[in-house]
């Protein structure tokens, strides 16, 4: 029976970070938009969504924050 490898386990870490960093980008990309489109309808609908913007840039950190910890440990 073969032992798992190396190579799975950091592709596994990278991809946490990778999932991270999208979901906090949406996040980031949810609350600016009203900032620089305040007038059109799309921004308006991005400013009632707000809450959903900061969801998803705190579940991006904490991904990231998952990782990192992951690393630390080895």
């Amino acid at each position: 029976m073969p032992l798992p490898s190396a190579p799975k386990k950091s592709k596994s870490h990278n991809e946490i970070l990778i999932k991270g960093m999208t979901i906090a980008l949406i996040g980031i990309i949810i609350l600016a938009a009203p900032i620089f489109k305040p007038e059109s309808g799309i921004g308006q609908l991005f400013a009632q969504s707000y809450l959903v913007g900061w969801f998803a840039l705190i579940l991006g950190a904490a991904f990231i924050v998952q990782f990192l910890l992951r690393r630390k440990k080895g």
